[in-house]
């Protein structure tokens, strides 16, 4: 990259328009006078007297290029190198049925939590592209959907993909965490985090939430606990017998002062989401929470290129000289 260390100089320029009409004006009386003006025009087209204002203009581009000179051009390198150290996190995400409830609203029209859950994590995911992100899937049992990478695309192919009865039914809240806990146990990184989203009570699996919690903690491991849906009733969509789909009203809980305990217990947060707009907040918010750490290091090298102003502006100059007191030069 090209810059000028001294910019202001160029505010000489404004000068050299002053200089040719200086040089253009009427010349002193005339040192030998002609009767007839034919001596004078015959010596008017000769090549010499035609190019004599070329000789002129010599000093004119020289004290140009001697201003871009004084400007100091500078031919810059730079090199940045950026360290990032992201941190490692395991998405653990709910997939029971009570996931397909509609009570959740995109534009005000309702949409299942579990739509609204993958659009929300697409997003978190594009914004860590630093961190090394897996993704658990569960409901009666817990399964790999990803294991850790920065291939976050191919994440997010896999995330589209993670849908409600695919599994046996239930929720096992326990073996989610414990899951999430194996996929990050051996990892070196020194920030582990859990964000675990759920809409039910621990109903399945082997593993007790708190004691999941437990060793969550031991092993440095932080959990961020999500409830989500409305506290009551919500319309369920379920298929008949004969694959018709029709809606239900069905109870749905969430049991929060287990996800308090367990979030707390580890070192995380608990959040409540409701809505759209109230999950989206909560990703923000953890997100601002669980930052990766960058380093970064700049390298500029400046090349100083005043020479090459500089020397033509003297050789024009000394062109200049030469030529007005030889081939060119003029009467007194």
């Amino acid at each position: 990259m090209i810059r000028f260390a001294q910019p202001e100089w160029f505010w000489a320029f404004a000068l050299l328009p002053l200089v040719l009409l200086w040089r253009g004006r009427r010349g002193p009386v005339a040192a030998v006078e002609y009767s007839d003006t034919g001596l004078a025009r015959e010596v008017a087209v000769r090549t010499r007297s035609r190019t004599g204002w070329i000789v002129g203009l010599l000093p004119v581009i020289a004290a140009a290029c001697m201003v871009v000179g004084l400007a100091r051009p500078q031919r810059t390198r730079s090199h940045v190198e950026v360290t990032a150290r992201g941190i490692d996190i395991a998405l653990v995400l709910d997939i029971s049925g009570s996931m397909q409830a509609l009570d959740f609203k995109v534009d005000d029209t309702p949409v299942s939590r579990i739509a609204v859950v993958r659009s929300i994590v697409s997003r978190f995911i594009d914004g860590r592209p630093d961190d090394r992100i897996g993704l658990i899937a569960f409901a009666g049992v817990p399964y790999m959907v990803s294991p850790l990478t920065l291939d976050h695309d191919w994440l997010l192919q896999n995330l589209q993909r993670v849908d409600t009865g695919t599994n046996d039914d239930g929720t096992a809240i326990g073996s989610a965490i414990a899951a999430a806990v194996n996929l990050l146990r051996a990892r070196a990184t020194k920030s582990k985090v859990v964000i675990l989203l759920t809409d039910g009570v621990n109903n399945a699996g082997l593993i007790p939430p708190l004691a999941a919690a437990e060793a969550a903690r031991a092993l440095g491991v932080k959990v961020y606990t999500i409830g989500v849906g409305v506290r009551g009733k919500a319309r369920i969509p379920l298929k008949d017998e004969a694959g018709r789909i029709r809606e239900v009203m069905a109870f749905v809980d969430v049991d929060e002062a287990t996800l308090q305990a367990i979030a707390s217990q580890t070192g995380g947060r608990f959040y409540r989401a409701t809505d759209t707009d109230s999950l989206r907040k909560i990703y923000e918010q953890i997100g601002r929470y669980e930052t990766s750490v960058q380093t970064m290091e700049k390298f500029e090298q400046t090349e100083e290129l005043y020479r090459w102003a500089l020397f033509p502006s003297l050789a024009l100059l000394g062109l200049w000289v030469l030529l007005r007191h030889t081939r060119y030069r003029r009467l007194p």
